[in-house]
């Protein structure tokens, strides 16, 4: 696959991470689920799930597939919240200082196509709940990226399974002078862990 090469210094970035034992354990679980999906040759799909669908699930629905299409396996990455708000404008610029081409339709709640390779369809992203239609409704896991939605949302229908991946939330810097940094920073974060579940399945 041919990412831009605007990305390549990101994800070359990314993979240079440190990424700690305790880390590598919470990560194990998604890797062994991706795993079986391969072995048994299955359609592999992720939901990203945090509450508002704005940031963290954004994040890792783009890096998701991004991740696993750089080591050349093939997934469906979604994303989804208990609630609708919009994907944060931070959060769009964080992604766009990465190198990704970004187009937006639409005002309030808009969808935005997050290009990442001339060879591949853009990632489609917007808010919306995690049952919504354009994403998978039986036979995903439901990767839950923050507390507060993993705490509250018990059950998730149709999820073959429920893995805990949570991340901070760079919202507790908006308006800040770290704003972009620590956006940047947990992007960075999630591209790094998505690469390495990736890099350790074996096709």
């Amino acid at each position: 696959m041919n990412l831009y090469p605007t990305l390549q210094p990101y994800i070359e970035k990314a993979q240079a991470l440190p990424i700690s034992e305790d880390r590598k354990a919470v990560l194990q679980v998604l890797i062994d689920y991706v795993q079986r999906k391969v072995d048994q040759n299955q359609e592999i799909n992720l939901n990203f799930i945090c509450t508002h669908n704005s940031r963290r699930s954004q994040f890792s629905q783009i890096w998701g597939k991004v991740a696993a299409a750089y080591h050349g396996i093939d997934i469906n990455s979604y994303s989804g919240g208990v609630e609708v708000t919009a994907f944060n404008e931070r959060a769009v610029a964080s992604i766009k200082r990465f190198g990704f081409k970004v187009s937006k339709e639409g005002e309030s709640n808009p969808k935005y196509f997050v290009f990442y390779s001339n060879d591949e369809d853009p990632i489609v992203t917007f808010s919306k709940v995690y049952d919504d239609a354009a994403n998978a409704l039986y036979g995903f896991a439901a990767v839950m990226t923050c507390s507060h939605a993993d705490e509250n949302c018990p059950f998730i229908p149709g999820a073959e399974v429920r893995i805990p991946v949570r991340y901070e939330d760079p919202k507790a810097f908006d308006d800040t002078d770290q704003e972009a940094e620590m956006y940047d920073t947990r992007s960075l974060q999630i591209a790094s862990e998505l690469l390495y579940v990736f890099s350790r399945i074996k096709r």
